[in-house]
């Protein structure tokens, strides 16, 4: 499944929410250099999602906030479910 994700590095906390409207925002600490930011935002997601870190990948958007990333062994189905509503 590929999936869009808006992403604010430098944030004061790590959180993953999920809406409907907007998508997919995930918020972490680490600052964006040396990849730091997308290796924080790919280890936090497949926390979330309860998946391997080897099963999600950037496909586009390496040095933008905007990023689709690939996951594999997830239906798109259960996203909002594993996401849950508090980020």
């Amino acid at each position: 499944m590929q999936l869009n994700i808006k992403v604010y590095p430098k944030s004061s906390r790590n959180t993953v929410s999920w809406s409907d409207e907007q998508g997919l925002k995930i918020r972490v600490t680490a600052a964006p250099e040396d990849n730091k930011a997308n290796d924080a935002m790919l280890k936090l997601l497949a926390d979330r999602l309860g998946i391997p870190r080897s099963s999600v990948r950037i496909l586009r958007g390496h040095r933008t906030r905007n990023k689709i990333v690939q996951l594999e062994g997830l239906a798109k189905e259960d996203l909002p479910r594993r996401i849950g509503s508090a980020g």
